[in-house]
Order: structure tokens, then sequence, then C-alpha cells
């Protein structure tokens, strides 16, 4: 570690203060006729060395590699943010550019849409966003058309047009790697041919609808899509720049394992790699080339990335005893939440909490994968407990959400009615989930032909003409959910709450790796469960896709789909497909149908929304500039403009 006290000036005055008071001890005459001495200038007042500043960012698990195309973890880019600025930051859902002059748009023409003519065999993307060679029968989006109102089947010889996205990025000038060769377009564009190839492990659904990536300058890019392919961010069409001068002589295969791009890549942000000592720390220093430098930024001569584990109660003892600046979000800081509150009432830290965009549900079973060839009461197979959307109403009063939201999660959570973020432009605070009501809920079960034969709350409630159930079925639910301690706390809570319903729960706990097992044999997308809690995250758009018929598992779509509780609705169906139609320029119209969306699935229940999975770091009390943002790709998305201690502002 760096030496935090310069001692140039201490010893330059234990060595003049003598050497001054003996000069004076003895007098000095001076004859009359005798000419006076040139006199001697002062000795300089010897100036002290700044002292290295540096920042220690205690991170949760130490990553398998930096290479930013190689299997990306959170811990991974929490240290990513450092040596890439950017491109873009996710700023309260709004995508900000950093390197690029400004976000393209339709009004300004750097995006545009135009008709053009497209033909069988031709490659377009269809209505439901399918990558397809264009046949008869293809259902698609003609030119002009943005919503299911128009769409056509194509008849395979009318002619046809459909219109064609294209997008041009253009970089800041000026800006360098941190070897201070410039960073160009091509930069880009090299990017865009590494995440093509076959051995980079990365998602090819835009590179497969891209129909040309290009550089037209220096500094700018031009995208242009398949047609009809209208994505809603803007952002997924530029590729991050990487270093093709330095990285350009590997394959993209070879650059999965060489250390130039796994250990040590070379970026255009506020700081570079010096070092990397496995099992313990990275070292970075501040890049003299940043494009930022002229602003003071970074502010700190070194940055440590120390690898502490995901045991919270490690790391918030190494803050405490000055051995970290700042813990991330990569740390299990969920389980410590209580004893975090406490010592920033105690002033010996600052907590920094954020509720989402990642949410905590309880699905239904709506439909599992055994009633695929039909349902048959009388077959022995599970009874159909959730088709009918009182039962699924009844169950989400009788679950006390409050409880979890105020312990464990010390009402630093609340319960959400949808899958939209409380943070987000879109959330509608009118629309208030369903409270806990064990009175309401038992009245709906007794509705629906659920009773309580022998007046015990404390055994299950039996079937009574519940439609597509057999007369005397026990309401016995398996629930299945992973053996992390929250999960562990929510299920025995939840668990504890249907019982007061006459509602018998048998909580099942698996490993990560069991419960989201791919289909036919997985429990989640297998659609074998009965209840089944786990997150999903919902972007800077609304994910209402997961829920769409289509993306049900089953044999047919080879268990690729999510919608994992077999919920259809047509009508919901629809508005969520006008919804992902609705072009990013119409602000106003996108608000109105994504809202839509949210209040058919508010109303219909397909699972029970829980509470916001809550995103934390923690730091020493006198950091400044931190700034919690849940939609960043990381809570360190702005760490050039941290400081602590005098240089706070």
């Amino acid at each position: 570690m760096h030496s935090r006290k310069g001692l140039l000036f201490g010893m330059l005055l234990s060595v003049l203060i003598p050497m001054l008071a003996a000069c004076q001890s003895t007098p000095v005459s001076v004859s009359p006729t005798q000419e006076l001495a040139t006199p001697v200038p002062p000795l300089p007042t010897p100036t002290a060395t700044p002292e290295p500043r540096t920042l220690v960012v205690c991170v949760g698990q130490e990553p398998e590699t930096l290479y930013p195309y190689g299997g990306i973890s959170d811990s991974t880019w929490s240290i990513l943010e450092a040596v890439y600025d950017g491109p873009f930051d996710t700023r309260q859902f709004s995508t900000q550019p950093v390197i690029l002059s400004k976000m393209p748009n339709l009004s300004d023409g750097d995006a545009a849409i135009q008709a053009v003519d497209v033909a069988a065999g031709d490659e377009i993307v269809n209505y439901d966003g399918d990558l397809v060679s264009l046949t008869a029968g293809t259902r698609l989006l003609p030119s002009g058309c943005s919503g299911q109102d128009c769409a056509i089947t194509w008849d395979g010889t009318s002619p046809l047009q459909m219109d064609q996205l294209s997008v041009a990025f253009r970089l800041l000038p000026g800006l360098t790697w941190s070897d201070g060769t410039p960073l160009q377009a091509s930069d880009s564009v090299y990017s865009f041919q590494l995440a093509s190839a076959n051995a980079t492990p990365v998602s090819k659904q835009v590179v497969y609808r891209t129909a040309s990536y290009a550089a037209t300058d220096d500094l700018t890019v031009k995208w242009v899509g398949l047609p009809g392919y209208l994505p809603q961010q803007y952002s997924t069409l530029f590729w991050m720049p990487l270093p093709e001068h330095v990285w350009g002589a590997f394959s993209p295969e070879a650059l999965l394992t060489s250390e130039v791009a796994t250990r040590a890549p070379l970026g255009w942000g506020p700081y570079v790699i010096d070092e990397w000592v496995p099992g313990d720390h990275i070292q970075l220093s501040k890049n003299p080339a940043y494009f930022r430098a002229s602003e003071g930024l970074p502010a700190f001569d070194y940055l440590v990335y120390r690898f502490m584990g995901e045991a919270s109660d490690n790391n918030l003892a190494a803050l405490e005893v000055g051995e970290c600046d700042i813990i991330d979000a990569t740390t299990l800081l969920e389980d410590q939440l209580e004893p975090i509150l406490e010592m920033q009432q105690a002033n010996k830290l600052k907590a920094y909490i954020g509720q989402g965009p990642e949410w905590e549900h309880l699905d239904f079973g709506i439909r599992p994968s055994s009633y695929d060839d039909g349902y048959y009461p009388y077959s022995g197979e599970r009874p159909d407990y959730f088709s009918d959307i009182r039962m699924r109403q009844a169950l989400t009063y009788c679950m006390n959400r409050s409880g979890i939201v105020h312990k464990p999660l010390m009402d630093q959570s609340s319960v959400p009615a949808t899958f939209l973020a409380p943070s987000s432009p879109l959330y509608m605070p009118e629309l208030s989930p369903l409270s806990y009501d064990v009175e309401a809920g038992k009245a709906l079960l007794d509705q629906i032909g659920w009773v309580d034969d022998d007046g015990d709350p404390a055994t299950p409630r039996t079937s009574l003409g519940v439609a597509n159930v057999l007369d005397g079925a026990s309401l016995v639910l398996n629930y299945a959910t992973t053996e992390a301690a929250l999960r562990v706390e929510v299920a025995r809570q939840l668990s504890e709450s249907l019982a007061q319903c006459g509602v018998q729960v048998n909580v099942q706990y698996y490993t990560p790796g069991e419960l989201y097992a791919p289909g036919p044999d997985g429990i989640l997308f297998g659609r074998k469960f009965d209840l089944a809690q786990f997150a999903w995250e919902s972007g800077t758009t609304p994910a209402c896709w997961l829920y769409e018929t289509s993306q049900i598992p089953t044999a047919e779509n080879k268990w690729l789909g999510v919608n994992v509780t077999g919920y259809s609705s047509p009508e919901y169906d629809v508005a969520c497909a006008s919804a992902m139609d609705t072009h990013p320029d119409q602000a106003d119209l996108l608000q109105q149908r994504q809202q839509e969306v949210a209040r058919l699935f508010a109303q219909d229940l397909p699972v029970v929304p829980l509470f916001y999975r809550l995103k934390m770091a923690v730091s020493r009390p006198d950091l400044c500039g931190f700034d919690m943002d849940v939609t960043a790709r990381s809570v360190l998305w702005n760490l050039e403009s941290l400081d602590y201690g005098s240089g706070c502002q």
C-alpha cells in the first residue's frame, strides 16, 4: 500500500534549523572600507510531495474474467466501470450517452425509418419478432403499420414493403485509449465483429437482426436493421468499442483466455489495471489519458478492488476498521439490513438502498405441463387450482406481504401491484396491490367451493363444487423456492399466513441449478409446480412479454419460453404486443400502452408480486458523490466522481 506520510519537509527542517542557529551564534564584523559581499539568496521553502490517494472497494466475488464478451458477472462490471466509462449510462430508466455526442432520434435525422421492397426469401423480422425467411403465410407488419390492427399475412405474390430502421452514432472527438491511441468508430465495428463470431459467447439476437454495421468516418458508425426490426432501445444497436490495435492480433476464440483481454483489458475510462493478485485484489491507477481528466477526475491516484467474499458481516467488519471504503452491491448486504441501518444511525457508515427493478414474486402454476395434452380431473392429475381468477385473488388476500416488507426488509421495500418499479416513469401509484385480508380471502374461497368443513383452521379446506376439481380434494399446495436465507424466511411467513385461510403449504427448497433447470424436467421451466418463488428484473423497458401466451415453455417451442405460469390471455397478449410494437419516439403512446398492460397484469394476477428486491451498497461515512440508481449497470456507474474527506463537495 502506498505511504500516506510525506517525510521530506520534516527532514529538511531538522537539518536547517540547527544550521541557522549556529550561524547566528557567531558575531560578524565588517570594516567600513570593506566591500560588502553579494547577499546570498534565501533557501527555497521545501514543498511536501502530495500524498497518493487510494480508494478501496470490497466486492463479493472475484471475477473469472474481465473480457466484456467472456461471461460477465455483477462483480465484473463493478471493476469494468473503472476501465470503460459508458458507452452509455442508464439514469432513472433513461439511457444517457457518455462517449457519444448525443442519443440518436428520428426528429434530428440520425435515426430514420424508410420503406423498402422485400421479396420471397429475404430475411425479415415477422410480427412476433422472429427472424424468418419471407414466405407466403408470413404474418408481418407492412410499411407504416405499428400494431396488430394493421398486421397482414403475406400471400406470397403481392408487392410488399416493410419498414427498415437505420441509426447513426457519433463519438465524441478526442477520445483515446489509455495507451494514447485514438479511439475510433472502427473500434466499435471491430467489437461488432467479435460479438458476431461463433466462438464469442454472447447473445446474437441483435447481431442476427442487423443488415449492416459500418464506420462512415473516424467518429461515426451506422447501423442498419433487417426489415421489420424496430427495437425500443437504440443503445442496443451500438457495440462498445474494443481496442482492435491490440486485440486484432488474436482470434475471437483466443481472446476468451488471453490475458491481454481477460486480466488487463485496455480501456478509455478513469483507471488502468496495474496488477491482479488472484484471491486478493486488483489494483488500478489513474488514467492520464482519461477524457474527463481536465475536470480533475478521478479524485484518487489508485483504486483497489478487494475480494472479500459474499458474507456481509465480514465486509461490514472490514469497513469499520478501514480496510474498505465502499462495499458494493455484490455482497449479501440484504442479510445484514438491520445492523446496517443501526450503524448508519450511529454515523459509522452510509447506506445506499434502492428498490428494484428486480422484483420477487410467487408464481401460480396455472397450467402445468401435464395439462398440455388435456386436463382430466378423473385421471389423477394435480387439481386445477388456479385457472379461476378468484382463487388467485383469494390466496393473494391470504398472504401477509406487508409483514415481509416490515421484517426482514425493515420497511426499506414495498409491495408491488405490477412489474413496474417505483422509480420507473411508468409507475402508477393509483394502482394498489391487494391488501392482506384474511376474511376477504376466506370469503372468496367459500364462494369458489373450498370449504372449511370441520371448522378447524389448522386443517386444509376441501373442495365441494369447485369447477374442474373433484369433490373432497384437499387444499394442499407445494411451494418451491431456493435455499437463500431471505427466501427461506419469506416462505415461512407466507406459509403461516396462508394457513390462517385453511391453505396448507409444503415448502420445498432447491438449489438454483435444480429450480432453474430447463424443461421438460426442470421445476420452473418444465412447469412442474403449484407455487414457485423467484425473481425477474424489469429493465428500462417493462418486460410484459414474460407473460405472453407465446412464452409458455412447451415441447413445441423446445421448452425455451419463460412464462412458466401457463397464464394465457388474448387481451393481455394484444396489449403487450401493442406496447412492444410502439416506436420509442412515440413517448405518450408508448406510456399509455405499457400502463394498460400493467393494469391487466394487476387484474389477472398470474403471479403474486411480493416485494421489490433491494439494491444496496455501503461506504465510510464521509464518502461523497455516490449516486444509487437501480437501473444502472453497476452501483459504481459514476465511480470517477467519488471522493471522501476534505475533498468532498
